[in-house]
């Protein structure tokens, strides 16, 4: 689904085979934008963070911020405050643009199996 030049940005060390969840990202000095591929269901449980906001680019997540509960679809985004506690559940096949305001959030793998 992306294009062969965002496939070959770095790829992040998450914690998630790259059979489950592909992520190239690019990183500032002030966010890190994270370009995921999820081949299999993943479900995240509760957890908090600095600011996030992202978009369903294909697929389907079902976000709880904050207790509030919401189904995206493609082109829909959401906007996930500092702090603010929040789950998903994101099926496979999506396709989804994360932008975290910590830039440092995941660290980048490099070809040799090294973090950046």
């Amino acid at each position: 689904m992306l294009p062969p030049f965002i496939e070959g940005l770095p790829a992040l060390d998450i914690p998630f085979p790259e059979h489950v969840v592909s992520a190239r990202a690019v990183r500032s000095g002030h966010a890190l934008v994270v370009f995921f591929t999820f081949h299999s269901d993943v479900e995240l449980p509760t957890h908090s963070h600095g600011p996030q906001w992202g978009t369903l680019v294909q697929g389907q997540v079902t976000l709880t911020i904050g207790g509030v509960t919401q189904v995206k679809r493609p082109g829909e985004t959401w906007d996930i405050p500092d702090g603010v506690p929040h789950s998903v559940h994101i099926t496979a096949g999506s396709v989804v643009i994360d932008v975290f305001a910590e830039p440092d959030r995941y660290p980048l793998r490099d070809e040799s199996g090294n973090d950046d």
